[in-house]
């Protein structure tokens, strides 16, 4: 059946919301489990993304004719494709980008020049694919053991397209990716590692124009390995030979492995040098962030690569110290959600949510998905810089109006908070395979290096999970009965770090039983207004909420009650939580 075809089946069986709910709950079908698996079969995985390329009709000289931009790395890979993206959107491409993970809609992941993929289009391409894959595959089919796998293997036994089980989540998204790029006929195609590179869905690309890798760090170390030069042996995995490879300064040990795989496939690999201001000529870039312009700098070399490769050095001059207009416009224009973004929750842009209240122009939310060490420090370090500054600039900050992809943010004027008491507030959650003996320490020191302190630490679970693609639209729950053991010893950790080790006060610290009923303003006051007393046991300036929804309705009512006050909400930890909490402010 055509793809215009499925469009109108659906349209006629169900009204559009119901369709996209549809989609919605079939995405979720495809998680089998309630947390990322440990990888051990990701070799098996990937060799079954071919068969379902072929299950599309999706060989690899279509592949080829996207003339792919591939892009692997630990941090800054998801705002690596972001700028590269807008600037060859900005020398007049027809772009597709393909990122992950999504924060609050699934179409996040697929922007077509710039914005994302329309509901209309998305379920059209959406439908189509799941059911030709739905024809050609064995519904609950277990996957196989790697020996019954190897098995088979050796004795030539190759599986018919019906003993084929349907796609992961990640792997029905990659393709799904490819059909959507290839039916719009971009001229580039964006592609972000999803986990890894060797062994990631999007890797089935064999012939990409270029390759970039990021920044890299110890992360997903139960799956890539637990040392920096095995995760870089993973990450170098998306090298091809006779295609040209990008990357940043890196430690020794990675960079060491990275230029042993090229020299392997008789590639050049050039480490891009990080833009300076000058470069700019007065123009910020987009994405906030002082380690922006490392990614930037390795966006522009990729895009200058790419211009070349496929014939169209006009956009570029011979000076490779002079950016051309298209891609200072580019840099300028690029955005990312839930990567150093300020949100003000101003009540003029903020409809009223019964639940939780409206906004206040004295609540600012400062949000980052740093959830490693390192992109820990990077939030540290932005999160200083931004909340000591109380002149606000809508160029500086990125929150100038983006018909791109942020044209549900208002363009916000230059103002100083004047007579105003401005207080710190942590929100956080991180997933338990985190550390956070590790994580808060950095964030702490350098904070407090740069004179900023947290007057407050609320500790939430997130409303997302991991095993549910939801539709996008706020979930407004103040369901207290979640398990939130967690994030009681996330506040543990916090209190002895704060405290220090050796007091002796926390041992038997334990607040479950105090913050056991309904949270209010008071409850956050009490601790903006009131300084711990560790020796008799009152620890004020954390505190467990077992409902997000409650915990920006206490933000909020605390600066209804306060007008003097004015908080600054940094909310790190997990992409899952920026992405609910972008949600209840209605962004």
């Amino acid at each position: 059946m055509a793809t215009m075809e499925f469009a109108q089946h659906h349209k006629k069986i169900m009204p559009p919301s119901s369709r996209y709910e549809a989609a919605m709950k079939a995405l979720s079908s495809l998680i089998t489990k309630k947390k990322r698996g440990d990888g051990s079969k990701r070799t098996e995985k990937f060799d079954q993304m071919f068969r379902y390329l072929q299950a599309l009709e999706l060989d690899q000289q279509c592949i080829t004719e996207l003339k792919i931009i591939h892009i692997a790395g630990t941090k800054g890979k998801g705002s690596t494709c972001a700028f590269s993206e807008a600037i060859l959107r900005e020398c007049g491409l027809q772009t597709g980008l393909f990122t992950s993970p999504h924060l609050m809609d699934v179409r996040e992941r697929y922007r077509l020049n710039g914005s994302d993929i329309s509901r209309e289009k998305f379920l059209m391409y959406f439908w189509e694919c799941w059911h030709q894959l739905e024809e050609k595959t064995t519904k609950d089919l277990p996957m196989p053991s790697l020996f019954q796998f190897l098995t088979l293997l050796a004795f030539k036994i190759f599986l018919t397209e019906k003993d084929l089980p349907m796609p992961s989540l990640f792997q029905f998204l990659t393709l799904l990716a490819f059909k959507i790029f290839l039916t719009e006929k971009v001229d580039v195609a964006i592609l972000e590692v999803g986990l890894g590179g060797r062994l990631d869905s999007t890797n089935v690309v064999k012939e990409p124009v270029v390759c970039g890798i990021t920044s890299l760090g110890m992360d997903h170390t139960e799956i890539l390995g637990d040392t920096i030069a095995k995760i870089a042996s993973e990450k170098a995995g998306i090298f091809k030979s006779k295609v040209p490879a990008f990357t940043v300064p890196q430690l020794p040990e990675a960079m060491s492995v990275l230029n042993d795989r090229a020299s392997t496939l008789s590639i050049p690999l050039e480490v891009a040098k990080p833009l300076s201001p000058n470069m700019l000529k007065g123009v910020h870039l987009g994405l906030a962030g002082h380690h922006q312009f490392t990614n930037a700098g390795l966006a522009v070399a990729i895009c200058r690569c790419w211009l070349q490769r496929t014939g169209r050095l006009n956009f570029f001059p011979n000076d490779n110290e002079v950016l051309p207009e298209a891609f200072l416009k580019g840099l300028w224009t690029a955005c990312l959600f839930g990567r150093a973004q300020i949100v003000h929750d101003k009540q003029d842009n903020c409809p009223e949510t019964p639940e939780i209240g409206n906004g206040s122009g004295n609540l600012v939310f400062y949000l980052d998905g740093a959830h490693t060490p390192e992109s820990m420090e990077v939030c540290a370090r932005w999160f200083s810089s931004a909340a000591r500054d109380d002149l606000y600039s809508p160029l500086e900050n990125g929150h100038f109006e983006k018909t791109n992809c942020q044209k549900n943010f208002k363009n916000e004027n230059n103002y100083r908070v004047l007579n105003k008491v401005s207080q710190n507030v942590f929100l956080f959650n991180c997933m338990e395979v985190r550390d956070p003996h590790v994580l808060f320490p950095q964030l702490i020191n350098i904070c407090a290096a740069n004179g900023i302190h947290f007057s407050k630490a609320l500790f939430v679970p997130s409303i997302s999970t991991y095993h549910k693609v939801d539709s996008g639209a706020p979930i407004v729950s103040f369901d207290i009965t979640q398990d939130v053991s967690w994030q009681f010893t996330l506040q543990k950790i916090w209190e002895k770090i704060i405290h220090g080790k050796k007091n002796s006060a926390l041992d038997g610290f334990d607040n479950s039983e105090r913050y056991a009923g309904l949270p209010t303003w008071e409850l956050l006051s009490e601790g903006l207004s009131q300084k711990c007393d560790p020796a008799n046991q009152k620890f004020t300036c954390s505190a467990v909420i077992p409902s997000l929804p409650m915990a920006i309705k206490s933000l909020r009512d605390c600066v209804k009650e306060s007008p003097s006050l004015r908080l600054q909400v940094l909310v790190t930890g997990s992409l899952h939580l920026v992405g609910d909490v972008l949600k209840l402010l209605k962004r």
